[in-house]
């Protein structure tokens, strides 16, 4: 729910634990006729400061969905839209978002992701003290690199960078970065 342009963080916790569950369950919308392609989980650390000096703590859970690829997008390689959460185990800044996700194959074995799309947070805007994480807007873009390894049909591990950031929409514009591991799921 948004209020005061910001996103409650009981509710990122709680769409967060909803699709947790979905997912542990096999309860996910359409995985049986194929409108689900893959389920991932992973543990990143939270504000590495990649494109700025890290202000915040913590690791981070994620959970997503990937949907089967978009054929009417074949002409540009067939991209998955996704939906995910990243809740942040300290308290600071946890996040849901959306996009697509484009896979390569390099081998059989390993591959490469590449995603954009957006994100609502429950972090700072603004704080005035120039020291704690200001993210200028509670809407943000959001860009993935991810590069894995299939061990079978079914299991996969990666490791994933992101960024968000409101693109200098906004007067504060301090972006947060997460990099970790993710066990992916296929069906």
């Amino acid at each position: 729910m948004l209020h005061a342009g910001r996103v409650r963080g009981t509710t990122i916790a709680g769409a967060a634990a909803a699709l947790a569950v979905g997912l542990a369950t096999g309860d996910a919308a359409g995985a049986e006729d194929g409108l689900v392609s893959e389920i991932k989980f992973g543990v990143q650390y939270h504000d590495v400061g990649l494109f700025e000096a890290p202000r915040e703590e913590g690791v981070d859970l994620s959970a997503e969905i990937l949907f089967a690829p978009l054929e009417p997008l074949a002409f540009v390689w067939s991209p998955r839209p996704h939906l995910g959460a990243h809740v942040n185990t300290s308290g600071d800044t946890s996040q849901l978002y959306f996009g697509l996700t484009w896979t390569f194959d390099l081998t059989d074995r390993f591959w490469v992701a590449f995603g954009g799309g957006g994100a609502v947070h429950n972090g700072k805007l603004t704080t005035g003290n120039g020291e704690d994480l200001q993210l200028g807007s509670a809407a943000q873009f959001r860009w993935t690199a991810e590069a894995g390894v299939t061990l079978d049909e079914h299991n996969r591990l990666s490791v994933m960078l992101d960024h968000v950031s409101n693109a200098g929409l906004a007067r504060e514009n301090v972006g947060l970065d997460t990099l970790g591991v993710r066990y992916g799921y296929r069906f």
